[in-house]
């Protein structure tokens, strides 16, 4: 009953629509607590990909090119860089363009697949 303090009627009031209130509220902040790191997570990419567009690079190439060039800045990270601190997500930016045209350069045509059409 302690939990249903603050809800509505019978909710706070009467022990078993109060139990079965609770235990759905639980079942909701347990979904939730995963949502929230799902939203945050596609919160970071979408600043990263805004921040890789204005350098004009995609989203898709700049992990590529972090993970060809070794550097381990995850998602968060690479955000909060693009938003408070431009001169060194310029600086990201620079070193995986170098390491993208390194590795373009060192896969020959033919191994490259080709994309789907349609």
């Amino acid at each position: 009953m302690k939990k249903a303090k603050g809800y509505v009627l019978g909710r706070s009031r009467l022990y078993r629509p109060a139990r079965e209130t609770v235990l759905r509220a639980a079942v909701y902040q347990y979904r939730d607590r995963r949502d929230r790191k799902r939203d945050f997570r596609r919160l970071w990419i979408t600043r990263v990909s805004a921040a890789c567009r204005e350098r004009g690079m995609t989203y898709s190439q700049f992990m590529h090119a972090l993970k060809a060039a070794n550097i381990e800045l995850d998602r968060k990270t690479l955000s909060e860089l693009a938003i408070h601190d431009p001169a060194a997500f310029d600086q990201v930016v620079a070193t995986a363009r170098e390491h993208a045209a390194a590795a373009d350069s060192a896969t020959p045509n033919a191994a490259r697949p080709t994309p789907a059409r349609g």
